[in-house]
């Protein structure tokens, strides 16, 4: 009777939970769908398109403000610093994930534990006095504003509990006034759908491009790319074309790269790196100059490696993808040669094996950014730094002496053990925005307290290279993006080995999507005289991932220009994943 009971059990508890994950799903679903839906809206309240770029602080200010946010000086400085010159949408809508309203209990609570005299009330001086010095502190401009609003102050007392009310009421006022615009105006609502608009100078121009192929050829173990859809009819549309492809579990899964590490003969050198996540969602890392004193067969490999000290600490970045670029040094860094990239793995190593010419190369990292992203950590209290052992002497805690370890490793790009003032510099540039100088680097030797660790959005690689005939130099030249360089090199890989897909009848604008085991890369082509508007979407994907975060956006691309337009890798790598995606060509 038990195991009948048991049997019996089993379905119903397997249905429940499976319609608790479906209603789960569902709200998840519907939550994002509501945030981006703001995201449109506040947009829109700003800009005739989503596909405007915010080009100026004072727009940053009021977007945010129509979504129902009222940034600080100091909140649009963290977002447009010194080298933004435009933001997007989709950077936009990354800001309002970092930047959550702020809830009316948590505004109580801050002025209620200034309130001495609990009397709801604090005087304009003490109000003046908390607010330009603690905390994200607040100009005397915006402080004045403040105390202008005749609403929440009397007799040189602010009433807090009536600002709060107030503050709630205009934020909530203008978000709900940016939906009733979006909703009323039908041409918005069904034909914005978000972007990430690059100006014409960050566009790579077009190289030659391979012909197309007059018949759309199948792809390599399963994977088929569909012919392409017209869809002349829809309105708001041109054309468009669908892509779909079908991948198997990439877990594990080898593609024939042979590491030169078992070749004990071979000359071998080493470095090590980071990517950073900056603050405006652009990825950094190392640069390395690479040196071969004559022509000789290499195996260059790159790997995500774990610096955490403490076995029991997960180390998430061994997930993120990583690449690098090899280029031939033309003496000057805006016409560099493509060489290669590491296309063939082992498990999370990635590598390139082949012959290079004597003389200098520049080696570019490179991750999609699908599974490196800004993570929120839960503050967990006090941690303690240093504890008396048993002889009563003051030492580090374990937790304190395996951090201080791991910024080590990670400083320590040549892993000799020690840190040279060059390796110290990467560091301070990283964290402080400036160089240590011989005298200060005197005394850091002695005293070594970052305010900064590197590590709270840092990926540390490790790059080797093998050599047959000579012994290779590697060196970290700079910490910077890819710039124009990378993202040409990456539409020029993907044109020359992925599958070409036109979306007009003229031909004119190409799809190309590079394949691999783990990654799949779109780029879009205008050849035309004309920018164009393309749609994408990719909803119908199963087990994705994206480097846009979004399964919606528009993208322009610029005329006799090509652009990355998305990354994909499998969201689960033990399962297999289909990626979907429909291009459509906005009027």
């Amino acid at each position: 009777m038990a195991g009948n009971e048991e049997s019996n059990a089993s379905p119903f508890s397997e249905q429940t939970a499976s319609s608790e994950n479906s209603h789960s799903k569902k709200s998840q679903n519907y939550e994002e769908e509501m945030f981006y839906k703001n995201c449109r809206a506040a947009y829109l309240a700003v800009f005739k398109s989503s596909l405007e770029n915010i080009k100026s602080k004072e727009q940053l200010c009021l977007v945010l403000q129509q979504a129902g946010r009222n940034p600080s000086q100091k909140t649009v400085d963290k977002y447009w610093t010194p080298q933004t010159f435009t933001l997007n949408f989709d950077d936009f809508c990354s800001i309002l994930k970092q930047e959550e309203p702020t809830k009316s209990t948590e505004l109580l609570k801050a002025f209620a534990n200034a309130d001495t005299n609990n009397d709801d009330c604090l005087l304009h001086s003490e109000l003046s006095r908390i607010l330009t010095t603690r905390g994200e502190k607040m100009t005397l401009d915006e402080v004045n504003a403040i105390l202008e609003l005749a609403e929440v102050n009397s007799d040189g007392k602010f009433d807090y509990y009536k600002f709060c009310e107030l503050y709630m009421t205009v934020n909530e006022q203008c978000l709900k006034t940016a939906l009733e615009k979006l909703e009323a105006d039908s041409k918005l609502k069904c034909q914005q759908f978000g972007s990430q608009l690059e100006s014409s100078s960050e566009m790579t121009r077009s190289p030659v491009s391979k012909p197309l192929p007059k018949a759309t050829r199948k792809t390599e173990s399963g994977s088929m790319f569909k012919k392409g859809v017209r869809c002349s009819s829809v309105p708001g549309y041109k054309t468009c074309a669908s892509t779909t492809i079908h991948m198997g579990a990439s877990y594990n899964k080898n593609s024939r790269l042979i590491e030169a590490n078992t070749t004990k003969e071979w000359h071998f050198v080493y470095s090590k790196g980071c990517f950073f996540l900056q603050d405006n969602g652009e990825i950094i890392s190392h640069k390395y100059k690479l040196s071969l004193p004559q022509t000789s067969t290499v195996c260059i490999t790159i790997k995500p490696i774990k610096l955490d000290q403490m076995e029991e600490k997960c180390s998430p970045w061994l997930a993120v993808d990583s690449a690098l670029y090899i280029f031939k040094d033309n003496e000057t860094e805006d016409y560099l040669q493509l060489v290669s990239f590491t296309e063939l793995h082992n498990n999370e190593v990635f590598g390139w094996k082949g012959e290079l010419g004597a003389g200098g190369y520049w080696l570019i990292p490179f991750t999609t950014g699908c599974r490196f992203k800004k993570v929120k950590k839960e503050m967990r209290g006090e941690a303690k730094l240093i504890h008396r052992d048993g002889s009563r002497k003051l030492v580090l805690t374990e937790e304190f002496r395996a951090v201080l370890s791991e910024i080590f490793e990670m400083i320590d790009l040549d892993g000799n053990g020690f840190i040279s003032l060059e390796e110290y510099n990467f560091f301070e540039m990283r964290t402080s925005g400036e160089k240590c100088d011989k005298n200060t680097w005197a005394m850091c030797k002695e005293v070594f307290s970052p305010d900064v660790s590197p590590t709270s959005m840092a990926c540390p690689f490790s790059i080797h290279i093998y050599a047959e005939k000579c012994k290779p130099q590697i060196k970290p030249v700079c910490l910077e993006t890819g710039g124009e360089q990378l993202k040409n090199a990456i539409c020029v890989s993907v044109v020359n080995k992925g599958d070409a897909k036109p979306i007009n009848h003229n031909e004119n604008i190409i799809i190309h999507t590079y394949k691999s085991d783990t990654r799949i890369t779109a780029v879009i082509e205008n050849k035309s005289e004309n920018k164009a508007l393309i749609h994408l979407n990719s909803e119908q994907s199963k087990n994705c991932i994206n480097n846009r975060g979004l399964n919606t956006f528009a993208v322009e691309v610029v005329p006799k220009s090509m652009m990355v337009c998305q990354h994909i890798m499998p969201l689960n790598d033990k399962e297999e994943w289909i990626y979907s995606c429909i291009y459509s060509v906005l009027t």
